[in-house]
């Protein structure tokens, strides 16, 4: 027997068995501390960081997606607004001017917006104030379905824009609707407010010290066609009181980033 080789054997051998057992050792550890991480709260872990959010709102357990129809605005409704001159930017935008230009209100803004649109534009309280941008000269109103807002969406198709004048005056405006909306399917559970915001702090969009100062649930669009929508149930949350964040109910993933 040769003594060398079989100590050089035995050597490699147990350098193997020791790498092994080292990595076996490794791998518990890990999945100990995973357990350890799974077994703490996410309210806990929020906490460690200093991480707060408001009071969250109680919501069904259950919601549904919704198909609905683009607004197709005939000449007769189109007759029944009054001073302004209306016409089709394209078959599902309606175009207006206004014959005076209007000034925004001095106090209760939002109210006296939102009572503005009821009393003057086509099916006005279809409508909810979401943003006045007097840098950009616009004040934006979404559409509302069932209490609960329509978010932005790609091919604009449930929302109010009106265009502001140098002096800060409504002048015209943009208008799209969705009507005929139907129940797609069977309601579905949604995920719990806290687990959105869960799954924006897993993501690293909650730093520490973030505050969460709104949450509600709306619709957003989901695969838009130009002559319907698909909607499915959304959380709007908001962080710090400007950015905005829109998340899938249902699946959870973040839909779209954005400041408010």
């Amino acid at each position: 027997m040769d003594w060398s080789k079989t100590k050089t054997i035995f050597i490699i051998t147990f350098l193997i068995l020791d790498l092994f057992l080292a990595y076996q050792f490794l791998e518990k550890r890990d999945e100990g501390q995973l357990d350890m991480i799974a077994e703490i709260s996410i309210e806990e872990q929020l906490a460690e960081e200093k991480i707060t959010y408001i009071s969250l709102p109680k919501t069904p357990l259950k919601e549904s997606y919704f198909n609905a129809k683009s607004k197709v605005f005939s000449d007769e409704e189109m007759k029944k607004v009054k001073k302004q001159n209306v016409t089709r930017l394209n078959e599902y935008v309606l175009q207006g001017t206004f014959n005076e230009p209007v000034s925004l209100p001095d106090s209760n803004v939002s109210f006296r917006l939102n009572q503005f649109i009821k009393e003057n534009i086509l099916y006005g309280d279809s409508y909810e104030l979401w943003d006045i941008d007097k840098e950009n000269k616009t004040i934006t109103f979404y559409q509302h379905y069932k209490g609960k807002i329509i978010y932005d969406n790609a091919s604009g198709s449930a929302m109010l824009v009106i265009h502001l004048n140098d002096q800060d005056e409504m002048v015209s405006y943009e208008q799209s609707l969705l009507s005929n909306v139907e129940k797609m399917d069977d309601s579905q559970e949604i995920l719990p407010p806290i687990k959105a915001i869960e799954n924006l702090f897993q993501k690293n969009e909650l730093t520490s010290g973030s505050k969460v100062t709104k949450v509600e649930l709306g619709y957003y669009t989901f695969a838009p066609l130009s002559s319907s929508q698909v909607l499915t149930p959304t959380w709007h949350i908001v962080v710090d009181e400007k950015i905005d964040y829109f998340v899938n109910a249902f699946e959870g993933q973040i839909i779209k980033k954005g400041n408010s």
